[in-house]
């Protein structure tokens, strides 16, 4: 059986004992705590934490006067200043109910008190704590910088999702192939899946094998033996050896050449290799994580990338989002770098200027986080104030223009999205803040994370 939800926490501060029954009496539906003066008061907010508080003004040593009663709320108003605090006055006190809401409190009621009317005010207080409350939680969600598998800053969902499934295949030894763009991050996160497994006592091996001429590769990878060539003076260990125990990340695994494939093949197959030169077969345990931003399916089918190694490299392929496929991330990131390299080069540099933060949006990084971070880095160099500005940036004159989309309903919500996480990323998670710059109201604003499910990470 379900247990019941508790009830929420209602502090009555009020030093009329008959007052204080009647009112415990009429707030069933509350967890009503009673206090009678300042210390039982502040005792009171700091065990139960109240949601809601009444306050009578008039409190002893002061009965008749407001000096115990605004000493309490301005006491309420610095140890939990979220609590919405409904103060009490007598006839005539409008002056001092005014003078209440401005130090903090959230309502005022007239005495002799109507309990119908303070109880909607109670009702109309707890519901805007607990609306606030959710703003909260959805601050902590939505737009805020996170740092996943160590090293990586993201507040996008397609992201998130990456690096959830990274950490899933990081305990097995299966090889992964990590599909994207260039400038992604496929590094980054081919290190922390390493980071992330058991071989992090290993070595953490990356290769990137467009980058080695096609008959320096198979000695890079598999090293070879003193005098198996002209100039190998000595024997050397290859990038496969050099990462027994740990992790080799071959990026760009789409440029090594048909007849390396073989071997490459081979190792995989049996976690064994030769040295060129050499006869002896050495066992190998290194795991093999491999990048490219090539279609290797479709080289499989053109007979340029063999079927047999695909399927040995791709165990599990994991796909990797463009920087234009990561709302908000482009202005997350842009700060990081900007604190980073402004400590480095431009100490002076303190941040951006809105159009700034509105270039960096819009544009599409078509060379993703690399490109970004040389911009960022440039802009820093560059900025002659405080702020970096959009012209700092040279980013040209704005976004390029996206593909039409046929369905509108679904063009609506997919900008709807774009538009709610940018602003979330560039306001840092404040709801009023994100609210003014989408140019809605704040209960549209919850209305629409709701709808979209923003508020899940």
């Amino acid at each position: 059986m379900a247990k019941d939800k508790p009830k929420p926490t209602l502090l009555i501060v009020e030093d009329d004992e008959g007052l204080q029954a009647q009112l415990k009496w009429a707030y069933d539906d509350y967890n009503v705590v009673i206090a009678g003066n300042r210390d039982q008061a502040l005792a009171a907010l700091r065990s139960e934490e109240p949601a809601v508080v009444t306050l009578d003004l008039g409190l002893p040593p002061d009965p008749d006067g407001t000096s115990e009663g605004f000493a309490v709320l301005d006491a309420i108003m610095q140890i939990k200043p979220d609590t919405k605090v409904v103060v009490a006055s007598g006839h005539g006190a409008r002056e001092s109910a005014l003078q209440a809401v401005e130090r903090g409190a959230y309502d005022f009621y007239q005495k002799p008190v109507d309990i119908d009317e303070l109880g909607l005010i109670v009702d109309r207080a707890f519901k805007l704590s607990t609306i606030e409350g959710e703003n909260r939680r959805l601050a902590e969600k939505v737009g805020e910088e996170k740092t996943v598998l160590g090293t990586m800053i993201t507040a996008a969902p397609e992201m998130a999702k990456v690096a959830r499934t990274i950490e899933r295949l990081a305990p097995t030894n299966v090889s992964v192939m990590l599909l994207g763009a260039s400038g992604t991050g496929k590094e980054l996160l081919a290190k922390g899946l390493h980071e992330a497994s058991d071989r992090r006592g290993g070595a953490f091996i990356a290769i990137n094998c467009a980058a080695i001429p096609e008959n320096l590769l198979e000695s890079e990878l598999f090293g070879h033996e003193k005098g198996a060539f002209t100039g190998a003076v000595k024997t050397i260990e290859g990038k496969i050896e050099m990462a027994n125990g740990g992790t080799l990340f071959l990026d760009e695994v789409g440029d090594i050449p048909l007849p390396l494939q073989v071997k490459l093949l081979r190792f995989l197959q049996e976690r064994v290799i030769e040295r060129i030169g050499g006869r002896k077969p050495i066992s190998v345990d290194t795991r093999i994580v491999c990048a490219t931003h090539q279609d290797v399916e479709g080289m499989v089918s053109e007979g340029t990338f063999r079927e047999d190694l695909f399927y040995r490299l791709a165990e599990v392929v994991v796909k990797i989002p463009a920087l234009a496929e990561r709302p908000g991330d482009s202005v997350l990131l842009a700060k990081h770098f900007l604190t980073r390299f402004a400590a480095e080069m431009n100490p002076q540099v303190k941040g951006f200027t809105p159009d700034a933060l509105a270039a960096i949006d819009c544009w599409g990084w078509p060379g993703n986080v690399r490109e970004l971070e040389n911009r960022i880095k440039r802009s820093v160099i560059m900025a002659d104030g405080k702020l970096v500005a959009a012209e700092d940036l040279d980013l040209g004159d704005g976004a390029e223009e996206e593909d039409m989309a046929l369905n509108l309903k679904q063009a609506r919500e997919a900008a709807d999205r774009r538009m709610i996480r940018q602003a979330m990323a560039r306001s840092q998670g404040n709801i009023s803040m994100t609210a003014k710059l989408l140019g809605i109201s704040r209960p549209t604003l919850y209305d629409l994370l709701k709808q979209y499910d923003l508020q899940a990470t």
